[in-house]
């Protein structure tokens, strides 16, 4: 199969409403609808990890990344958009917390992301015993949403950090970012993987398929980035990806192989693999050691990010264990199948 070899479309097209409120912020960036935004009382009606409500958080995030086509890029810091942001952040963040409330405390949240867990029902297991071409599909659609601007949302803690965190933040997002080669960042390669897989490797081509699990975990990086009040859960986040990322891009490129995904699908788990174990030192010694040796009150925060991203893909891993062991898809729109002269 053909690699891809021109970058996606810029700006992608505004995905589908979920509900009144998604429909509310679609019309307002749209220009196409009543000029009302949700209310508060509306908002507060939503599941806070619900459809609606995180569709419309990531229209007003999307902003903040690529935008949308034709949506103009002044809405970006359009008051009453940034109202309803806020007001959709603080249902979402306020259930967070509630919902960790018992984490556990630092070092023993650390620890923790360094032991493999007994429990062998999660996605990379699935896809390792019994994951067919289709479960690896579905699995790449799902997480293009944020891959492919794979790295942005913790650029954004950057300039809040200050010595040790700071200079080690930027070291490995450097390799994230392909070393200073625009075609091995790690944007780019998960392109390739989903051009490997048959799939639209355009950025946000994915998300009308993606349903509340995927989008919240998405969201919850971009709370994190856009708030410097957040700074230490962002880092807690950032350690969670970092550190539990190798064991499970290992079992995703052994069920790659097998199922004979392509070399560009391989390659970018492989990727992960090599460069994410390097990361996870880094990361534990020196981002979240360097923080803590500068601002040592924000302890519980960073144990709060870990928590927090925990509870998100566990979530997400659920939905899709569920459906697949049902011989369902995980996705809200299933994807075609694939043609015969791709595969």
């Amino acid at each position: 199969m053909t690699l891809l070899l021109t970058a996606p479309a810029a700006e992608p097209e505004t995905p589908e409403a979920r509900g009144e409120v998604s429909r509310a912020v679609r019309d307002r960036l749209l220009g196409g609808g009543p000029a009302r935004l949700p209310r508060a009382a509306e908002i507060a009606r939503c599941s806070p990890y619900g459809e609606d409500l995180h569709l419309a958080l990531h229209l007003c995030y999307e902003l903040h990344y690529r935008g949308f086509a034709g949506v103009p890029d002044t809405l970006e810091w359009d008051p009453g958009l940034l109202g309803v942001r806020a007001v959709l952040e603080q249902r979402f963040e306020s259930a967070l917390r509630h919902d960790c409330r018992h984490r556990a405390d630092l070092d023993e949240a650390l620890s923790a992301l360094l032991v493999e867990s007994d429990d062998d029902s999660g996605v990379s297991h699935f896809l390792l015993s019994r994951g067919e071409l289709w479960h690896l599909r579905e699995y790449a659609a799902l997480r293009s949403v944020h891959q492919l601007r794979e790295a942005d949302p913790h650029l954004w803690v950057v300039p809040r950090l200050r010595g040790r965190a700071k200079a080690a933040m930027v070291a490995v997002e450097y390799d994230e970012y392909g070393a200073g080669r625009a075609e091995r960042m790690h944007s780019r390669l998960y392109a390739d993987l989903m051009a490997d897989l048959g799939l639209d490797p355009s950025y946000g081509a994915c998300t009308d398929a993606a349903g509340a699990e995927l989008l919240a975990v998405s969201n919850l990086m971009s709370l994190f980035g856009l708030h410097r009040r957040l700074r230490g859960a962002l880092v807690g986040h950032f350690a969670v990806m970092e550190t539990t990322s190798p064991p499970a891009a290992a079992r995703i490129v052994a069920a790659m192989r097998r199922t004979g995904a392509g070399p560009a699908a391989e390659r970018y788990f492989e990727e992960h693999v090599e460069a994410d174990a390097v990361h996870e030192q880094l990361v534990r010694r020196e981002v979240v050691g360097g923080l803590l040796e500068d601002e040592p009150a924000l302890a519980g925060e960073v144990a709060f990010g870990i928590a927090a991203t925990t509870l998100l893909e566990d979530r997400l891993g659920s939905h899709v264990v569920d459906a697949w062991t049902r011989d369902e898809s995980a996705l809200r729109t299933p994807l075609p199948p694939l043609s015969g002269n791709e595969r």
